[in-house]
């Protein structure tokens, strides 16, 4: 019988404590899926080209290239780490109608840092907004949102939500932060083709 020394007992110890790690907390991990951060929102348009200029002109995304595999028309945009992809619609009906802005309502969410800019840049721009400011009693937090509409109804909300700490509400799993590498590589100057260059 081949005997263990000391060092051969405390390397087991080590793999049982981060196998189990208090029990139940390694199927915790195990249920964890291997996600890193939001990739891109689509959104169907009724024109790829006006879409373009909304997103890039008003959120300040810009237009990258599309892999040529794909075989309809759409186009892809990218900033802050998001991407929107846009897809021209086929069948107009199935768009969503304009409608009153309902905080309430789906929508996506972008975190800014100068509230009062995005609010005059919207009103130069003659976009319909509301404004809504939620005070957090518990923890003294103010958060300011504005809401509207991209040309094809779909509501978008710009906010300061990052005023607000973000507390664990009794899920399973841990909150996970996004580091660098879930950014894919970035040409940062524009290639010489300047026909898919929005500004």
């Amino acid at each position: 019988m081949q005997q263990k020394n000391k060092s051969d007992h405390h390397m087991e110890d080590d793999k049982a404590k981060s196998n189990n790690d208090d029990g139940d907390h390694g199927d915790e991990q195990q249920q964890q899926p291997p996600l890193m951060a939001l990739n891109h929102v689509s959104r169907v348009c009724k024109n790829v080209e006006e879409s373009i200029d909304f997103y890039t002109k008003v959120l300040g995304f810009v237009e990258i290239e599309r892999p040529p595999a794909f075989d309809f028309d759409g186009a892809w945009l990218f900033n802050y780490g998001v991407g929107v992809h846009l897809v021209q619609s086929k069948d107009h009906e199935k768009l969503p109608q304009p409608h009153n802005l309902d905080p309430m309502d789906n929508h996506i969410s972008f975190q800014c840092e100068d509230m009062n800019a995005i609010e005059r840049k919207l009103k130069e721009l003659n976009i319909k907004c509301k404004k809504r400011t939620v005070e957090d009693d518990k923890n003294g937090s103010v958060i300011d949102q504005l809401f509207f509409n991209d040309p094809d109804g779909f509501m978008i909300e710009i906010c300061n939500c990052e005023n607000l700490k973000l507390v664990p509400a009794g899920s399973l799993g841990k909150i996970m932060l996004p580091l660098d590498r879930h950014n894919p590589p970035i040409q940062v100057q524009p290639n010489n083709n300047d026909d898919h260059i929005h500004n």
